[in-house]
């Protein structure tokens, strides 16, 4: 009886034991939740290492930037568990690796989670071939600092940033350091920070303030500022962050409000002010994003209100986090992504306006862009110079910068290929790139983003051509000398002949649209395929349309009626299309800009297909001939 007592007595302990780890796990997952992970770590490090622990004890050192304990979890939890782990652990496994530069193992997780072959290494070495510029960093000097981030332009000589060196403030349970204030402060030009001061308790709460932007006259900011409270949603308990507006009145800010657009629900944080100051540039995770953070922007309406929301599309944003937008005085945009292949963590990113929408982003390079988190960005473009934040050295630090060209791509031209008047991109439009002595030295079918490039070398002189199917070919002559430019932006505006032209129509035939000068019709005595004096006068148009456009190719195209033997109308249109052509040759039109083709009575059209079901008017519709320009 004392043994089976001793057995019951050893499950009520088992079951006690169990239900006690129980009920701890639960306790850190919800500090896991709240992301308090530098406190979640330490208890889960406690912990029977299951799947579930791995997994969270992971991504807290991920997500803290212990980055050599998170690659040692990441294995673990890969080589225990497998390939029952979810898709996403293998892009944070990945970026842990790329923090370390080990980008051999990181490119195999890659590969797993996009399903296709990566190669960093490679991208590293091409990317620093191909940016436009190279940075010069210096860190600056901030003594009493902690953590800082988010340098911005307050006016013509002042600088605005983030800190956690408030020491009374409470900490913040993702890294324990103090809650975030935002400081003025002057800049020396050895990149030192004097005169430091923080904003007014009107700005300054017990909560995170950060991401301040301002407009030119320094009236207006616009700032980052974390609810007091948090929302408990299904799986995490997160304090959002709203975008908050003041106003500076009398010398004091004040009019403290929050967007109308932020919620409770989700964050908007990072504003970023176009140079008209009449749209607002931003990063949320609100809903209908594609997934994380994405990068918006709305109107500013004159009477303050603001417009809709809009997404930057998945050429900006990607399923991870895409953030801190700023907006040039050139409408470049620039924005820090972990989505877009990088060198590790958050990586700066260009993007130019087009049409009012945005190119695909461009990676800034390994002058600017660490293995860690780069972000922050900002820049005056007419000078050369601006801030970015990084954490490269284990804390958020601030970073001065002068931009230079890239000297491995300092000579190069490059543009988009669009309609003259639409605007339109022109995807598949040839760009040919000649020297002074007409030799092609290169040449490029555009892609969908009508997008080319091509190196260049100095002091000598160069021609680029766009052209296209059915529009008018545009040269531009340029220079690398002493006179020229080192780097040419330069825009191919085509026009169609359809715009240029009153005779020329688009047409749709079949399921084809074709574009067709439009002429008198020609006629052709009976059963004859000599050309009239009536219509050589006719044609005479076409021959003078041909010579204003050198490049313009026709093809002459004959068509017959139902009426009579199938096999003789197809010969004799052959034998009027080839006549034509004949005349037009005898009209000092090369050879072989023309084609001529005869269709007999294959492309009717109306429904006259054959004989005895119409009257004549009906049927002389289809004899006709048609001129389709080919190029």
């Amino acid at each position: 009886m004392k043994k089976y007592t001793y057995i019951l007595a050893g499950l009520l302990l088992v079951s006690g034991m169990a239900s006690a780890q129980k009920k701890n796990l639960k306790r850190v997952n919800k500090l896991f939740e709240m992301r308090a992970y530098k406190d979640a770590a330490e208890i889960y490090e406690t912990k029977e290492r299951n799947q579930e622990v791995l997994q969270n004890l992971a991504d807290s050192y991920y997500y803290n930037s212990s980055l050599q304990k998170a690659i040692k979890t990441y294995r673990e939890l890969f080589v225990e568990y497998g390939d029952s782990i979810d898709i996403d652990y293998h892009f944070r496994f990945a970026q842990a690796l790329k923090g370390v530069k080990d980008y051999k193992e990181a490119d195999k997780h890659l590969k797993r989670y996009y399903n296709k072959p990566f190669n960093t290494p490679a991208f590293i070495e091409e990317t620093d071939k191909t940016t436009p510029h190279t940075f010069k960093l210096k860190q600056i000097e901030n003594k009493n600092s902690s953590s800082d981030f988010g340098l911005s332009f307050y006016g013509d000589d002042k600088v605005a940033f983030a800190s956690a060196r408030n020491s009374e403030n409470p900490a913040y349970t993702w890294n324990n350091l103090p809650y975030l204030d935002l400081y003025s402060a002057t800049i020396t030009s050895q990149n030192v920070l004097e005169n430091i001061q923080p904003f007014s308790e009107a700005i300054n709460t017990s909560s995170h303030e950060s991401s301040a932007v301002f407009t030119k006259d320094g009236k207006t900011i616009y700032f980052n500022r974390t609810n007091t409270t948090r929302k408990k949603t299904d799986v995490e308990r997160i304090a959002h962050i709203k975008i908050y507006k003041a106003e500076l009145i009398d010398n004091v800010w004040t009019n403290v409000t929050a967007l109308p657009f932020t919620s409770n629900t989700y964050s908007t944080e990072h504003p970023a002010l176009s140079k008209d100051e009449k749209t607002l540039y931003f990063a949320s995770d609100m809903p209908g994003n594609f997934g994380s953070f994405d990068i918006y922007r709305v109107s500013i309406n004159d009477d303050g209100t603001y417009g809709e929301p809009e997404n930057l599309g998945n050429t900006i944003n990607t399923k991870h986090r895409e953030q801190f937008p700023f907006i040039s005085e050139f409408n470049v945009l620039y924005f820090s992504s972990i989505g877009h292949q990088g060198y590790g963590g958050l990586d700066v990113f260009r993007s130019n306006m087009v049409n009012d929408t945005f190119d695909k982003p461009v990676n800034l390079g390994s002058s600017i862009n660490s293995n860690l988190d780069d972000f922050a960005y900002v820049i005056r473009e007419k000078n050369n110079k601006g801030y970015v934040s990084s954490n490269r050295t284990g804390y958020d630090r601030l970073f001065g910068f002068a931009r230079e060209q890239n000297p491995l791509t300092m000579y190069q031209v490059e543009g988009i290929v669009q309609d003259l008047n639409s605007k339109a991109l022109l995807g598949g439009s040839l760009v040919t790139l000649f020297d002074e002595s007409d030799t092609v030295i290169q040449d490029a079918i555009v892609g969908d983003d009508a997008y080319y490039i091509f190196k260049i070398e100095p002091n000598k002189k160069y021609k680029v051509r766009g052209t296209r199917k059915a529009y008018i070919p545009q040269d531009v002559e340029f220079s690398t000398d002493s006179k020229g430019l080192v780097q040419h932006n330069i825009y191919l505006n085509l026009e169609s002949f359809a715009d240029a032209e009153e005779r020329v129509k688009e047409k749709q035939v079949g399921t084809e649209q074709v574009v067709q000068v439009e002429l008198d019709k020609i006629f052709f005595d009976f059963d004859e395929a000599v050309i009239r004096e009536d219509a050589a006068t006719t044609l005479n148009v076409l021959v003078d349309l041909m010579k204003k456009y050198p490049s313009m190719e026709v093809e002459v195209s004959a068509h017959t009626d139902a009426r009579g033997p199938d096999e003789y109308n197809l010969n004799l249109s052959k034998k009027r299309a080839a006549s034509t052509l004949e005349y037009l040759v005898s009209q000092g039109i090369q050879r072989n800009r023309l084609k001529s083709i005869g269709y007999g009575e294959m492309q009717p059209l109306n429904d006259c297909v054959k004989e005895g079901i119409c009257d004549d008017r009906a049927y002389d519709i289809n004899r006709r001939c048609e001129f389709t320009i080919l190029k």
